[in-house]
């Protein structure tokens, strides 16, 4: 992001307002337009360089682009096409570059196409219901190999297997089944062999995978398949061949998800730390290393929370730093010496990067916003470590008020927003997040935690969810907030906790179980579990066996743990905002939460937005969502905004007053 003056003050005249009304740049508007394009799936390819652009002015789109040798950049995928696969509802991997076309899932119909250089896509699957994810292309047998979910099959749920497509004609067949799930296929440099990551119910990604390795014959079908690493309580991250042969996977079998190499039988770690080499894989084709050449590595790894940059001699294990500011990084790919990944910083929003590793410069692609904003509207993040429960502490990043232009009066405390993020296995970083800007630079102060069960912090940190969902993460988020309210750093009368998904769950169930927040936010959080359990998709179907216990056997602890069960123990002000087409966490939940909240007598508001699913993607939806959820606060805290926002419908918020 560049750095210049926007909209700056004065600093002669600050203006003196309370906490929350300060006047601010960083506007709904700024956010939705240009703040929100999401970067991702960023790879090299014969020198090129592609990553998908999620654009909420064109509706939530995802569009192929591609930076040509020459510099250019340009959409590869026309207008009418959205890159997205709905595998596992949450999608990923769902393009791949070969030499002389691209391939790529339309979210539409779900169908792969195939897009020859300058010609229009033409799909090469049927029409059905079968989604496809974590495409692989076999040039040597005109295929590609695939992630097959189909949901077409007479059975409870989709049949998940991995299959190869014929190009040409678009016949399948199946490569691997009998498990129920399946990602990261890989193919061998001599295409001779292909390795592969599954798993089974109960278990998710990040609890138990197993990594299998089988010959590939002339014809594409598979033999001699065997299991080389992974099972119960292992979990196996991003296979990957060197470029000599050799089988690479992250694997937590430490505790650490670090990187091993497998030669033969044997299994050993390339280079051991008490670090994170890899990630939940709540979408398909994520990447935290590449190649570069045949001898090393060039990794992202997460030390505290923290991402940086490294590079690994694969002759001595030799572990080298590389010199960058970035704090979030992923998405890693190589091609000879050059290096591409997407990466954010405390002051800098996610970006497209190349690195040159002769040089050590990275030089950004792609912006996912070019609006400029002074830097001294950023409010820099503090990372804070808390006591929790049982002599425990727990981690997360404090961002104090920010606005060049404003003050408070000066026996005035900042109200404190507590984001529970979602997950709730995956991890918050404090990598540049206009989100967050919107609020600090109005006066809020926000603390963003990553409570137990958070990854980035070691396998049996991820692990203290483990029958403890709904009591360790509001735990831990109440006690960062008392932890900074005891300090005088927030108003402990003006506490707020917001979250979504699996953190909007945190976020109700603080505010129905206990007393410490005074108001909060649910982004299509769930209030339900037990309708969760009942009424959710594949991937996640069995989630909560390991976070709450197997239903229906422990329904009870489900009807314990579910705020909609407890409403009259609710005494703080509700904001919902829900996507009516969420398929993760019905809209449901929401109204019956809602509803009940009304006949309670409860401030609450009630915002469904049609077309929007788990996650918001439209423009007009962040726009609305965030300017509702600042107009809400205002009307229970009673103070005034400095600007006109369109105003939300606030149940029973006279009989607060």
């Amino acid at each position: 992001m560049q750095v210049e003056p926007f909209h700056r003050k004065n600093l002669n005249m600050i203006q003196t307002a309370s906490y929350g009304a300060w006047a601010s740049p960083i506007t709904a508007d700024l956010i939705a337009a240009g703040g929100a394009v999401r970067l991702s799936g960023c790879k090299i390819v014969d020198g090129k360089i592609y990553w998908l652009e999620g654009r909420p002015l064109e509706g939530g789109r995802n569009v192929l682009v591609c930076r040509q040798l020459t510099g250019e950049i340009a959409d590869v995928t026309p207008h009418n096409f959205n890159v997205r696969t709905r595998a596992h509802e949450y999608g990923g991997g769902a393009f791949v570059v070969g030499a002389d076309a691209v391939y790529f899932c339309n979210d539409s119909d779900q169908r792969i196409y195939r897009q020859p250089w300058g010609e229009p896509p033409a799909p090469i699957t049927p029409i059905g219901q079968r989604r496809y994810a974590d495409l692989l292309l076999d040039e040597k047998r005109a295929a590609l190999i695939a992630v097959c979910e189909d949901h077409g099959v007479d059975a409870r749920e989709p049949e998940n297997t991995l299959i190869e497509i014929d190009i040409a004609g678009g016949d399948t067949k199946v490569l691997a089944s009998g498990a129920d799930f399946y990602s990261s296929p890989r193919l061998s440099p001599d295409g001779d062999r292909l390795a592969w990551l599954c798993w089974r119910h109960p278990n998710m990604p990040w609890d138990s995978t197993e990594l299998w390795l089988a010959a590939r014959g002339a014809d594409g079908l598979l033999s001699n398949a065997s299991r080389v690493a992974g099972g119960e309580d292992e979990s196996i991250f991003q296979p990957e061949w060197s470029p000599g042969g050799e089988l690479f996977f992250v694997s937590d079998r430490s505790g650490w998800w670090n990187i091993y190499r497998l030669r033969d039988t044997n299994v050993a770690a390339v280079c051991p730390m008490d670090a994170e080499f890899g990630l939940p894989q709540w979408v398909f084709g994520l990447s935290t290393y590449a190649f570069v050449g045949s001898n090393e590595i060039v990794c992202s790894h997460c030390v505290q929370g923290v991402w940086s940059l490294a590079r690994i001699d694969l002759s001595c294990g030799k572990f080298s730093a590389i010199a960058a500011s970035f704090s979030d990084i992923g998405f890693i790919s190589a091609h000879g010496e050059r290096v591409v990944f997407g990466a954010a910083a405390p002051k800098e929003v996610d970006a497209v990067y190349e690195l040159d590793i002769a040089s050590g410069y990275a030089q950004v692609i792609r912006r996912a916003s070019a609006t400029a904003i002074a830097a001294d509207y950023f409010s820099t993040p503090e990372t804070i470590e808390f006591p929790t429960e049982n002599g425990l502490t727990a981690f997360g990043y404090f961002y104090p008020p920010c606005n060049p232009g404003c003050a408070a009066p000066a026996a005035e405390r900042p109200p404190l927003i507590v984001i529970s993020h979602g997950g709730p296995t995956s991890a918050t970083t404090n990598a540049l997040k206009l989100g967050i800007q919107y609020w600090t630079s109005r006066g809020f102060a926000v603390l963003d935690v990553n409570y137990g069960g958070s990854s980035g912090f070691g396998r049996a940190y991820r692990r203290r969810l483990n029958g403890a969902w709904g009591i360790v993460d509001i735990a831990d988020c109440i006690n960062g907030a008392k932890f900074l309210a005891d300090r005088g750093r927030v108003d402990g009368d003006r506490l707020i906790i917001r979250g979504n998904s699996a953190g909007g769950y945190t976020t109700l169930g603080a505010l129905t179980f206990h007393d410490c927040f005074k108001a909060g936010a649910s982004y299509y959080g769930v209030s339900d579990l037990t309708a969760l359990a009942e009424d959710t998709h594949k991937f996640e179907s069995r989630y909560l066996d390991r976070l709450i216990g197997p239903y229906p056997a422990a329904k009870q602890i489900y009807l314990d743990r579910s705020p909609i069960n407890y409403v009259e123990r609710l005494n703080a002000p509700v904001i919902f905002l829900q996507g009516l087409d969420d398929k993760v966490v019905p809209p449901n939940q929401a109204q019956v939460m809602v509803d009940a909240l009304k006949r309670k007598g409860l401030p609450v508001a009630y915002i469904g937005f049609p077309g929007e699913q788990h996650g918001f993607r439209r423009s007009e939806t962040l726009k609305r969502a965030l300017d509702a959820e600042l107009y809400f606060y205002a009307k229970v805290f009673g103070f005034e905004l400095p600007n006109t926002i369109d105003p939300v419908e606030i149940f029973n918020l006279a009989q607060e007053k």
